[in-house]
């Protein structure tokens, strides 16, 4: 089972990091800003089937050799779990190094042949956007807390009808494997970690729909459709997501009181099932959407181009990924490399929620 599930997330890790170069916006490369002029420079092009090559043969010949060790020697679960782990963070790790080499060598082409020299600085304001924005509306993350709320009154009255030692802890193949004597506070642990990791997902969802909406100055109306497709999708990505999580905790919630329900191919197939389920979500978010909405085809009818302009806010991305602006009230801002949201760490807002929300997790796995 272990191996299984591995298998499955390292090949997609390893595809999607492949792939990112070419989900992003066109003007958009390793965290740099490119004029549409410079896109199709040939520099550029090879750079991104490098990292993507490097990616795919460096990954997959890794996958082979984990998935060979593993079939081939009896070992606990723990070593396979340990290697399997080793392998993400080695194909993580591989991409960012490469990121950064090939964020240095763009930042110095740009300086080199002076790309944007010359072009004029357009920024537009759209105040009528939001208004047509169809991120949901927060009430819809109220419904998972609802039930969330129900299964801590469920818990409660069956308190008296619980084990004396309450699980903690699963293992990847969804069987108990940390216990902790019957508490009032042990019981309804993992429900409260919910509670808070629902209400994350609520606090960004908000923060993302009031976050300023960047419209392309050269293809206004194409990027504006594309900008609310893109936060349409961010935010049902956010929901499901959500549900999802819900549905795995509330079902080992409730084997936790009913505990005749958790036989052994249900626990096996519960979080391979989520697994499974949470990649094609991410997958279908990633290739349809895109960065910004990039991969959202727009006709170019009508549009109404200004030429010879963009925006350069390169000085307020640290390495291309740190986003530090104090002059932006936005809490979170679309990522430059990689599909999703970024926090603006010049707004303390953004840092100190997530940082709260983890710290709170923490705190109650602590005093378990």
């Amino acid at each position: 089972m272990s191996l299984s599930i591995f298998l499955v997330t390292l090949a997609f890790i390893i595809l999607l990091q492949a792939a990112i170069p070419f989900l992003l916006k066109q003007t958009i490369v390793f965290g740099v800003t490119i004029p549409e002029n410079h896109m199709k420079e040939r520099a550029i092009s090879s750079y991104k089937r490098f990292y993507s090559a490097t990616i795919l043969i460096t990954g997959f010949l890794a996958l082979i050799v984990y998935f060979l060790w593993a079939k081939n020697r009896t070992l606990s679960e723990d070593h396979v779990v340990f290697a399997g782990l080793a392998i993400q963070f080695g194909v993580l790790l591989l991409s960012m190094t490469m990121y950064l080499y090939f964020h240095a060598k763009i930042t110095k082409l740009k300086r080199t042949y002076k790309w944007g020299e010359g072009l004029k600085q357009v920024r537009i304001a759209d105040l009528t956007s939001h208004a047509k924005d169809e991120m949901l509306p927060s009430y819809m993350f109220a419904f998972p807390a609802l039930i969330t709320a129900g299964l801590l009154v469920y818990t409660a009255s069956q308190y008296d009808q619980l084990p004396a030692m309450i699980p903690t802890h699963w293992d990847i193949a969804g069987q108990p494997d940390a216990f902790s004597p019957k508490t009032p506070f042990s019981t309804i642990s993992a429900l409260l970690i919910l509670l808070v990791i629902q209400g994350m997902m609520l606090g960004i969802n908000v923060m993302t729909k009031r976050s300023g909406i960047k419209l392309t100055s050269a293809k206004k109306k194409s990027s504006h459709i594309q900008q609310l497709a893109f936060r349409k999708y961010s935010s049902w990505f956010l929901f499901l997501t959500t549900v999802l999580i819900t549905i795995l905790f509330g079902f080992l919630q409730l084997v936790t009181i009913q505990g005749g329900m958790g036989n052994a191919a249900l626990m096996a197939a519960m979080p391979l099932g989520f697994l499974l389920i949470m990649l094609i979500v991410t997958a279908v978010y990633a290739f349809k959407v895109g960065q910004s909405g990039s991969r959202i085809r727009v006709a170019a009818e009508d549009e109404e181009a200004i030429d010879a302009a963009y925006v350069d806010d390169d000085q307020y991305w640290k390495a291309g990924i740190f986003y530090v602006n104090k002059n932006d009230p936005s809490i979170f801002v679309e990522k430059r490399f990689g599909v999703g949201w970024s926090i603006n760490f010049g707004n303390p807002i953004g840092y100190i929620f997530i940082i709260g929300s983890v710290l709170l997790i923490l705190l109650i796995s602590f005093f378990l």
